[in-house]
């Protein structure tokens, strides 16, 4: 397993153990023990009920999106997480007014997105892209509307 490395007064120190790192996407403000969570942190002998409370209470204001999260399980059964933006189908599809994407999207049109929609999608998914370039990001989120069958218009 890694370990985590600190500087303590000019003195390279080790940090905690790490002993898993766990993947999950989560409703905001939607955390509960049950399956997928609950499983899932089990597994690793973390509290529960607290990475819930925590999750809970840092997802308050992106209510209505699943979010992505990254918990990293230390070896005394400790943990941090992560949170990151919405996934950006759920972001195209909020701002395209969608419930889903079209069934074959070369054929079907379900909704539209403006450049400006597109750009604003970009400045909250930036973080999260393998790009730091805005206009790539943009491109990388277009594509994805495309895929789902949403129309970019200028």
């Amino acid at each position: 397993m890694r370990k985590l490395f600190k500087f303590f007064k000019g003195v390279l120190i080790m940090a905690k153990k790490v002993v898993g790192e766990i993947k999950l996407q989560i409703a905001a403000t939607k955390a509960n023990p049950s399956p997928p969570v609950g499983p899932a942190l089990g597994q690793q002998g973390v509290n529960i009920m607290e990475f819930c409370k925590a999750f809970n209470e840092r997802t308050k204001d992106m209510a209505g999106f699943n979010i992505p999260v990254v918990i990293t399980v230390y070896a005394d059964k400790s943990f941090t997480f992560i949170t990151k933006q919405p996934p950006a189908t759920d972001l195209i599809k909020k701002a395209a007014g969608i419930s889903k994407g079209a069934d074959n999207p070369l054929k079907n049109k379900v909704g539209k997105l403006t450049r400006a929609q597109v750009l604003e999608i970009v400045d909250k998914k930036l973080a999260d892209l393998n790009t730091k370039d805005r206009d790539q990001a943009a491109k990388i989120i277009a594509g994805s509307a495309r895929s789902m069958g949403v129309e970019i218009v200028d």
